[in-house]
Parts: C-alpha cells; sequence; structure tokens
C-alpha cells in the first residue's frame, strides 16, 4: 500500500490546504469554540474541505479521521488497517495570535503506527515530510541537519509555547540538574517534534494533553529522522487508534 502512495501528491494537498488558511490569516477571521473549549476558525474548516477532497481524490482510497471531521466509532475504525490521520491547522492558538508558528498536517498510519507524514507550515514557508524507509526530510534536505555530539555538556530543550504544564517544567529543571547548560525555546504546534527531527532541539518533553492528529504526521518524520516519541515512562512508541484518542505524557528525543 505504502509504494502506491506518491508523496508529491501529499505534498501538494497539504500546500494547497496551506493556501487556503494564508487567504484566511491575512483578514479578519471570526473564532468559534467546540466543547472542549478549545477554539475553531474558518481556516480549520477550509483547509479540511481540501484535504479530505484530495485525499478522496487520490488512487488509493482510503478512510479519513480528522480533528475536524465526523467523529467515527472505535468499532468501525478498529478494523482499519491503513487510514489518513489528519489535522488541517495544528496550532490554532498560535495562528489567532498571527504569531505564524501554525501547520497542516497528513499523516498515514498502519497498524497503530505512523508510516508517512507530511507537515507544512504555510506562513514560515517550512515544508517536513517523510515515508518509512526512505528517509526524512525539510523541503530538499535530509534530516537530522545537525547533531548534539556533547548532550551531557548543552541541551536545547523545545517547549509548547500555549500549553507548557506544571509537570513539563519540573522536567525541564530535573534535566538541568543533570547538564551543565539547558536552553530552553518555544514554539507552536507540531514544530516542536520537527525540531528534534532536525536536529535544532534535543528534547521536546510534553507533560500535557495532545491529540492523536497533533503528532501523527511530525511523529513519522521524528521515526524517519532517527528520533524517538516514547510514552513518559519510556515503555513504548506513541501508538495510534486507540479507543481514546488522547496521547499520553510523552518525550521526543
Amino acid at each position: 500500500m505504502l509504494e502506491r502512495i506518491n508523496i508529491d501528491d501529499i505534498i501538494d494537498i497539504a500546500k494547497r490546504a496551506g493556501g487556503v488558511i494564508m487567504e484566511i490569516y491575512a483578514k479578519d477571521f471570526s473564532i468559534e469554540y467546540k466543547e472542549d473549549k478549545s477554539p475553531l476558525t474558518e481556516a480549520d474548516r477550509k483547509a479540511n474541505d481540501v484535504i479530505v477532497d484530495g485525499l478522496e481524490n487520490l488512487s488509493v482510497r482510503l478512510p479519513i479521521l480528522s480533528e475536524e471531521g465526523k467523529t467515527i466509532p472505535y468499532e468501525e475504525r478498529s478494523g482499519w488497517e491503513y487510514f489518513w490521520m489528519v489535522d488541517p491547522l495544528d496550532g490554532t492558538k498560535e495562528f489567532i495570535k498571527k504569531n505564524d508558528e501554525f501547520t497542516v498536517n497528513i499523516a498515514l498510519i498502519h497498524k497503530n503506527s505512523p508510516v508517512l507524514g507530511v507537515v507544512y507550515a504555510p506562513a514560515l514557508g517550512e515544508m517536513y515530510w517523510a515515508k518509512q524507509g526512505k528517509g526524512a526530510y525539510k523541503d530538499a534536505q535530509r534530516l537530522p541537519l545537525y547533531c548534539n555530539e556533547h548532550p551531557e555538556q548543552s541541551l536545547r530543550i523545545v517547549a509548547s509555547k500555549s500549553h507548557l504544564s506544571p509537570e513539563t517544567q519540573e522536567y525541564i529543571d530535573a534535566l538541568a540538574q543533570k547538564t551543565e547548560s539547558i536552553e530552553c525555546v518555544s514554539r507552536g504546534s507540531s514544530l516542536k517534534l520537527c525540531m528534534v527531527a532536525e536536529g535544532s532541539a534535543d528534547i521536546y518533553p510534553r507533560l500535557a494533553p495532545t491529540m492523536e492528529w497533533d503528532t501523527a504526521a511530525a511523529d513519522a518524520i521524528v521515526r524517519e529522522s532517527g528520533k524517538t516519541s516514547c510514552d513518559y515512562s519510556c515503555a513504548q512508541m506513541l501508538v495510534y487508534n486507540k479507543e481514546n484518542l488522547l496521547n499520553p505524557w510523552f518525550i521526543v528525543s
């Protein structure tokens, strides 16, 4: 199945969704709130329409699970061998703040693992992608771009710009006791995972809630770059298409 999917087609779909997002980003837009109090904009909806339409028109037709799509019962999706997992606008809070740190996320999941991922940051002009067995890339450059040869001397930690929990801060403080020098940076959306994949950050601790569609596409990039995305106990890699789509706390490193 994977060999039948052309990554360039998925990149093109992400770019088209990003174009729609940027049209709305350039003007005033209204904000609604879902039942969980998370924000929703016209850009979320329109980008979702572009992505779903694009994926449904591929030669390979697969189910789609999107943050902005309809709820699909676990009894139905548990039988899926392959499916698309989509977050049409990851980092809606960053989009609303107009700080440019939001992404389009499209992942292909196979048996609970991401095997293809595209993460596009349209306001920054950054495109990350990966396909299992083919490596991970930022534009035309293979990841990782950088390697920290002396983590015992210095670590660069990336954390959420909008969701830094007290537990995450405690984790960072504990690392500071074991390393000579620590630099902390904040970034929005799935760009945090991409920073670890490219090597511009060493660790991304997420000790706060996220959903599977928040991480799936970037996680494919992390794994193909040779990095890991483990639950907080380091017992296993992140698992997708669970009955409850909430991720556990995790560490990307």
